[in-house]
């Protein structure tokens, strides 16, 4: 299989995944940006050459500065302008990926300071590794460029409650409490420590799984393309500590 930088061409994943051009070009619409009535896509001649990629530790050392901007109060609030606008309009090359959590208080870009284009971030109920997050996740690195994936799990985090729990859901709630609960064992659900050592083990158990479930994000790592990582947010503070 062809590969760009290291990675597989987003045309050679297109034929594996059998999307053809055109359905591909049936789902491109022309965009204008709220500052004006141009279209974005004609300012291609303002976009940047493709970015070399941001290997791991810098992807990670960058995304931990940004936390601390944003818990200093000191954000920067970088790759928001309307000109960052038009360079991402028509091609996105972000340095890292997040495996987030769904909870409305932890929105990636902001708590760790960063912009248009900057993340790829896939947000599910107690950031669990399901088979849709992992294909959006494998895009994200083999096709976008990403390095560096983390696995962002926050303080009291419901669905691990719930899991503790094991009560019964109604709906397809369940769903998700069933792919935390095996990262729970051994965990005393009376303990009054319990929420926050389930948060930490399924944060764990979900990079685990990760790093196991799939065979183009295991050969990345093996060829010291891509690290995933595991953090927990805090809500009280805003701080990320990486437990892995």
């Amino acid at each position: 299989m062809a590969r760009i930088n290291g990675f597989v061409g987003r045309r050679n994943l297109l034929k594996l995944m059998g999307v053809g051009g055109a359905s591909l070009a049936a789902t491109t619409t022309v965009m204008h940006n709220s500052w004006g009535t141009q279209p974005a896509v004609a300012q291609a001649a303002n976009i940047k050459e493709k970015p070399k990629p941001v290997s791991p530790d810098d992807a990670l050392k960058t995304l931990l500065e940004g936390n601390q901007r944003f818990i200093k109060e000191k954000s920067q609030d970088p790759n928001q302008s309307r000109l960052r606008l038009q360079e991402v309009a028509t091609a996105q090359y972000p340095f890292a990926s997040i495996l987030g959590c769904a909870d409305s208080r932890v929105p990636a870009e902001i708590v760790f300071d960063q912009g248009l284009g900057d993340l790829f971030v896939v947000r599910l109920a107690g950031n669990v590794v399901s088979p849709t997050a992992t294909g959006s996740l494998e895009f994200a690195t083999s096709v976008l460029g990403s390095q560096l994936i983390i696995v962002l799990g926050h303080e009291r985090c419901g669905a691990v409650q719930a899991a503790l729990k094991s009560d019964l859901l109604p709906g397809r709630i369940g769903t998700f409490v069933e792919d935390i609960k095996p990262a729970l064992n051994g965990i005393n659900s009376q303990s009054k420590e319990s929420v926050n050592e389930a948060v930490v083990a399924n944060v764990r158990y979900q990079v685990q799984l990760l790093r196991e479930s799939s065979s183009i994000l295991t050969q990345l790592i093996q060829d010291g393309k891509l690290k995933i990582v595991g953090g927990r947010y805090d809500l009280d503070t805003g701080e990320v500590t990486l437990v892995t």
